[in-house]
């Protein structure tokens, strides 16, 4: 049973709003840290690429893996963030 985004109830919607925006904010920083191993030529990284023949797959390869790797670091971010501190810890030391 598929259901158009806009039929989801506003809980959901919401979530998955604030889930893909974190997303996109790690799948960035990702591809800005990827630019800045080969800008920086970091291990001569950038050296081997350009001489490469396949050259072009190590870039897709390598930023797609920093696109997942930082996209699921940003959305576990957003869902710790969503945690909230207790003021005092429970009278019988239990916190489940």
């Amino acid at each position: 049973m598929k259901r158009e985004f806009n039929k989801l109830h506003w809980t959901a919607r919401k979530t998955l709003i604030f889930l893909f925006q974190h997303l996109v904010a790690g799948v960035l920083g990702g591809f800005f840290f990827g630019a800045l191993l080969l800008y920086f030529d970091v291990s001569k990284l950038w050296t081997m690429i350009s001489s490469s023949q396949d050259g072009w797959l190590v870039v897709v390869m390598l930023f797609t893996g920093l696109a997942i790797t930082f996209g699921s670091i940003g959305m576990g971010w957003g869902i710790f963030s969503l945690a909230q501190e207790r003021d005092e810890p429970p009278s019988n030391h239990t916190y489940y």
